[in-house]
């Protein structure tokens, strides 16, 4: 999905974060007024996706307190649902609204007589019309929009959620929730900004740029002049950087996320973890005063904090020796609980610490990190790909294999035809043939690509080039643009020194620069980037950076000034 991402906090001299609660307090009385457009007692039947996002803005008492009788997820199986009012909360999807179809149409099949309403979020597509059309219920329904576009993770982080838009926009080549995008920038740009200045590269970032500027013109009028509490705004494409993503995580937070997958900004530890029968769900963010604490630390670093912690913990539990009654009634009124709640998520996280080093030693793990460092720096390739059939042919993990293949192809601008073909054999051979599509869309985004003999391409790749930076044409070359899509990693690596050159070890305790997150290896292109214009405060003397990456880079100040690119 889209997010964004505050760069507050751990610097002494940043601003306090804006309050983004309101965004939930926003989204949640927007909720209860579309609910009580259905005066009475209703079923909710909610979408599956939505299910962790409602329950952050609205829990299950708050919408009983509006007439909710019964909650379900809705599914592809029928269910009948016992009030006289259904409600819906879907994404606009084909499918949700077929699903929707489903339930009004055996109703009418059972001459059931109920009202139904339907809420599109965060916005209803024309499409969602026509296929209630199609299924002959549009006159049985009425719907709605609720704008809930942005939710508040953490104190820094907001996200609109949307895991689809990936696949949508970059593999089908789908403008439909650019606009979407677009709103959700301005919810925050009313609530937080003016924004004075906004920086931006790759092409959906351009257009997304474009379709808010027109709403802001739209809507000039309403903005009363005060003081920003954002001030720049950043838009990166997700294809401006896919080394990144394909690189092993090495911080807490993130083999968090490797192992256990983060999900809404929560995640399951199994019992494994808790040491007791059952799982838990977790909320990761800063209000985990020992989650704050190690998120961003490299992994080296948790084990020893974790114990100083505890030993810390332990010595405050030591406090009650020796205290009088008063002094006891204080403790256990004021310190206890918070003892108690740090106590508990301690051996969380030490139980984390421990199922996420068993996986990775079993994964071989410092083999893997080795692999992707000499990828990363260009060194022994050959060995580095053999290293990759081995991880094949052991049918390690299929993701994690191919997470590999296309950090391969990244970083060597595609993979030479031999060594193309002979991988995705003996993938196919590990992990069953129905990855034939995998494979097909890996080479579509540009991902996992095979090189073209010689000559042949820079031809093609000159026109098509052209093409897609020709806006005319823009929906037609999207299909194309992955040929026009060499990845040049080797050559904005030197550009940018993504690839720090020392001769001393590597201190993860004291990190000297953004490469820790990766043990000091590499620094991520994307924050590289962020960091260089933010410096020279515009794209002035990154040319060569730009053009690397297809020259859509923009800059514009106060009132939409000077925007350059194509």
């Amino acid at each position: 999905g889209s997010g964004s991402r505050g760069k507050m906090a751990g610097r002494w001299d940043a601003p306090e974060p804006p309050d983004f609660d309101i965004l939930k307090r926003l989204a949640r009385d927007q909720l209860i007024y579309l609910l009580e457009q259905l005066p009475g007692k209703k079923d909710l039947f909610i979408e599956a996706a939505l299910m962790s996002p409602l329950d952050r803005i609205a829990n299950v008492s708050i919408l009983k307190q509006h007439d909710v009788e019964k909650l379900y997820k809705l599914e592809n199986k029928v269910v009948q649902g016992v009030s006289d009012q259904l409600c819906f909360l879907v994404r606009p999807r084909i499918a949700s609204v077929k699903h929707v179809a489903e339930i009004v149409n055996a109703d009418k099949a059972a001459s059931k007589l109920r009202k139904y309403k339907i809420i599109f979020t965060p916005q209803k597509f024309f499409m969602c019309e026509t296929v209630l059309e199609e299924e002959g219920i549009f006159g049985d329904v009425s719907f709605d929009e609720w704008a809930f576009y942005l939710l508040p993770m953490d104190d820094d982080l907001i996200s609109m959620e949307l895991p689809e838009f990936f696949r949508d926009y970059f593999l089908e080549g789908d403008h439909r929730w650019i606009c979407t995008v677009a709103k959700a920038l301005h919810v925050l740009h009313s609530l937080f900004g003016p924004f004075t200045k906004t920086y931006g590269i790759g092409r959906c970032a351009k257009m997304t740029y474009k379709l808010w500027k027109e709403i802001v013109e739209d809507s000039e009028n309403e903005m009363k002049p005060r003081q920003a509490e954002i001030g720049r705004v950043f838009f990166v494409d997700r294809d401006v950087d896919y080394v990144t993503p394909m690189c092993s995580q090495v911080v807490y937070e993130g083999l968090v996320d490797d192992v256990f997958r983060i999900k809404c900004g929560s995640v399951d530890f199994g019992s494994e973890v808790t040491s007791s029968n059952k799982g838990v769900k977790v909320l990761l963010n800063s209000q985990d005063k020992v989650f704050k604490e190690i998120r961003n630390e490299h992994f080296s670093n948790v084990f020893g904090f974790l114990s100083q912690k505890a030993r810390r913990l332990q010595a405050q539990y030591d406090k009650r020796q020796g205290m009088d009654i008063k002094q006891m009634k204080d403790f256990v009124s004021q310190e206890l609980k918070t003892l108690k709640q740090e106590h508990r998520l301690l051996s969380l996280h030490i139980g984390a610490c421990e199922s996420i080093m068993k996986k990775k030693t079993k994964q071989d793990f410092q083999e893997l990190l080795k692999s992707e460092h000499a990828l990363l720096e260009g060194f022994e390739i050959r060995e580095s790909t053999s290293c990759i059939e081995e991880h094949v042919n052991r049918q390690i993990s299929p993701l994690e294999s191919l997470r590999l293949m296309c950090l391969l192809s990244l970083t060597e601008n595609g993979l030479i035809s031999k060594d193309y073909r002979s991988l995705k054999t003996q993938y196919l051979q590990s992990y069953g043939y129905d990855h034939i599509l995998t494979f097909a869309n890996l080479k579509q985004i540009g991902l996992l690509t095979e090189q073209q003999p010689g000559e042949t391409l820079t031809a093609v790749e000159s026109t098509m080039g052209k093409l897609v930076t020709d806006k005319a044409v823009g929906k037609l070359t999207d299909a194309f643009s992955s040929l026009a899509r060499k990845s040049h990693f080797r050559a904005l690596s030197k550009r940018l020194n993504l690839i720090p050159r020392t001769e001393e070890e590597y201190d993860l305790k004291v990190p000297r620069d953004m490469a820790y997150v990766f043990s000091g290896a590499y620094v991520p292109l994307s924050c590289k980037i962020i960091e260089q214009v933010l410096e020279r405060d515009g794209w002035a003397g990154m040319e060569e950076v730009s053009r690397l990456l297809n020259n859509n880079e923009f800059i514009t100040v106060g009132k939409f000034l000077n925007c350059s690119g194509p």
